[in-house]
């Protein structure tokens, strides 16, 4: 069978190959590479991964071939966990966080999510999807093939599904793949500022049942100065009977139970984890929940960075992403978060590659078909103008993306 695509000679091919599961502690280490590996795809699929005599003879006359001798090549980045859809931008806040505000002072007077919810609400679907498109553009010029993209920014049943509505209409638009997650319960929207019982109750008995048809995830933001513990659970009840898979934030700002809770509800993954009770690392590695740490927002609101290695220490399957939002973390780029993830997070480069996209690829439930070069998965690479995999991270505030392959086409 001719190829469509060969990339020949790549000084290292990642391929992730082996178990499909996500990696754990040692595992977290097994990058599959092939030195002058190639890599042959056919359509939108991966049609064999191996060595010069296995691949180059896959090539025809009408076959493109890209020459990697100087780079790496790996799997697109799945950035597991954004809110990519939003109106306006908040540097003005961002200006009051170097004066001295912190994050929760700034949501309690009113800023922080309700004025992006603000702004959103005040956009047009039109004004939204151009907005989505660019930001979508530069995830993909940074590396991101596939991204889960949060609601949250319309605290509203109008709102909320009109945003998932522009969600579904970008996946069908761009060539990043999206995953969907119905997050209305972001925070108490103003007109609910004195009835945050009854705003829960407008999320589980209204919303829910009409994002179901077009959310895989339902999350909730559980943390100080947003949603307790038993309005987690309360909404994870509600969702597991509609049949949604379940996710939160949990812990960024103080240890409420939630990443626990999330493991007890089979969540497919449990977000930030900067702050966790005793045990709760324990139960996510029992049920097998992906911690997804997101260093941006450490780095940008200057907190303290979670435990990653005690988590690695104790089996939970950790996965990395930009947490990309115009508040605590008003980034895109992939690659800062792997430099991060290896500066503060004490990643070894191998873990923050794993962790950004096979484990990524397990935590919004893609690891059938992204994450990894194997032949039949979607011809998701990237190919890298870095000599080694260190070399990723190590030359950080540059863009290292040569060219993005996206379901078997040059994209960037």
């Amino acid at each position: 069978m001719t190829a469509d695509l060969v990339i020949g000679d790549a000084r290292q091919l990642v391929t992730l190959h082996g178990d499909p599961g996500p990696r754990v502690r040692e595992g977290l280490r097994d990058l599959g590479v092939i030195e002058g590996g190639w890599v042959a795809t056919r359509g939108e699929t991966i049609l064999a991964v191996g060595t010069r005599a296995e691949i180059k003879p896959l090539a025809g006359p009408r076959t493109r071939q890209i020459d990697a001798s100087d780079a790496v090549v790996m799997p697109g980045f799945v950035d597991c966990h954004t809110h990519a859809l939003f109106a306006g931008t908040r540097e003005a806040e961002w200006v009051e966080k170097i004066e001295g505000k912190s994050y929760l002072e700034i949501l309690r007077s009113g800023g922080g999510i309700l004025s992006t919810v603000r702004a959103t609400r005040a956009a047009s679907r039109q004004q939204l999807l151009s907005i989505g498109h660019r930001y979508l553009d530069e995830m993909l010029r940074y590396g991101t093939t596939t991204a889960e993209v949060k609601t949250g920014y319309g605290l509203s049943t109008q709102d909320e599904i009109r945003m998932l509505e522009l969600i579904r209409e970008l996946d069908t638009e761009h060539p990043i793949d999206l995953v969907p997650t119905f997050l209305g319960a972001h925070a108490v929207p103003p007109e609910h500022r004195d009835d945050p019982s009854g705003y829960l109750d407008e999320v589980i008995e209204v919303m829910l049942p009409q994002a179901r048809e077009l959310a895989e995830f339902c999350d909730i933001f559980c943390d100080e100065g947003a949603f307790s513990l038993d309005d987690a659970e309360r909404l994870f009840k509600a969702a597991s009977r509609l049949g949604f898979g379940i996710k939160i934030h949990a812990g960024e700002f103080r240890a409420l139970g939630g990443a626990a809770l999330a493991a007890r509800y089979g969540a497919v993954s449990a977000d930030h984890l900067d702050h966790l009770a005793p045990g709760e690392a324990e139960a996510m590695a029992r049920a097998g929940t992906v911690g997804v740490l997101l260093p941006a927002v450490n780095f940008n609101l200057r907190l303290p960075y979670p435990d990653a290695r005690a988590l690695i220490q104790k089996g939970v399957p950790i996965a990395l992403a930009t947490d990309f939002n115009p508040g605590s973390a008003p980034t895109y780029s992939m690659p800062f978060v792997l430099t991060l993830a290896c500066l503060y997070l004490r990643l070894h480069p191998v873990e923050a590659i794993v962790a950004a996209t096979l484990n990524a690829a397990h935590a919004v439930a893609r690891a059938d078909r992204v994450g990894s070069l194997v032949p039949g998965k979607q011809a998701d690479l990237l190919v890298l103008d870095s000599p080694t995999i260190a070399h990723l991270p190590y030359l950080f505030a540059r863009n290292p993306i040569r060219h993005v392959i996206k379901r078997g086409r040059v994209v960037v």
